[in-house]
């Protein structure tokens, strides 16, 4: 049976994201759904990463298992993780902007890290592409909130909760761990 080797890849990253939450949370990370109010279901869905999340996590993988190798072309990311190349100028750019991964013009040119795999975690590179990852509008970053039910809120505390535990992790987890665990998953499997 062929198994494309992307497929694996990224099933192994969210493998070893998921691991590491429910570590760090201390309790098993369960996706189901729950048939709630709107609200409630509107809050939720802003948890979920996007395409732009996933997939520029996915290729500053890529980069960080070719640290050390000089700028990477943006076709060799693309098809070694199985991503649109256009759609990956568009990632890049942002992660670019900030100070993430630097790029080399010409021939010989591409894309790196801006730093050590080590010294970027995944929550720098969810926040640059995703923005505020916060579960609802009162407890984000830029949290200048108007709503009329803020004091007294039963769900803010919650919510607050939430946010700190995301944040925990994302901010505890550097590429390098990625890259790590992804290796010691792949020796486990008898190499890819």
């Amino acid at each position: 049976m062929d198994v494309d080797p992307h497929v694996i890849k990224e099933r192994l990253l969210l493998f070893y994201l998921k691991r590491m939450l429910t570590s760090l949370l201390g309790y098993t990370i369960i996706v189901m759904e729950i048939p709630v109010n709107h609200w409630v279901l509107n809050e939720v869905r802003k948890l979920r990463l996007s395409t732009r999340g996933r997939y520029g996590l996915m290729a500053m993988f890529q980069l960080a298992l070719e640290y050390g190798k000089g700028p990477i072309p943006l076709k060799n990311v693309a098809n070694e993780q199985g991503l649109s190349e256009s759609y990956l100028e568009q990632l890049f750019s942002t992660l670019r902007k900030d100070g993430l991964i630097n790029s080399v013009r010409g021939a010989q040119g591409g894309y790196m890290l801006a730093l050590e795999p080590s010294e970027i975690t995944v929550g720098q590179v969810l926040r640059s592409l995703e923005g505020d990852l916060s579960p609802a509008d009162c407890v984000g970053n830029d949290s200048a909130s108007d709503c009329s039910k803020e004091y007294g809120c039963a769900t803010k505390l919650v919510l607050m909760e939430i946010k700190n535990s995301i944040d925990q992790v994302i901010d505890s987890i550097s590429l390098k761990n990625m890259v790590d665990e992804v290796e010691k998953q792949d020796k486990r499997l008898g190499g890819l």
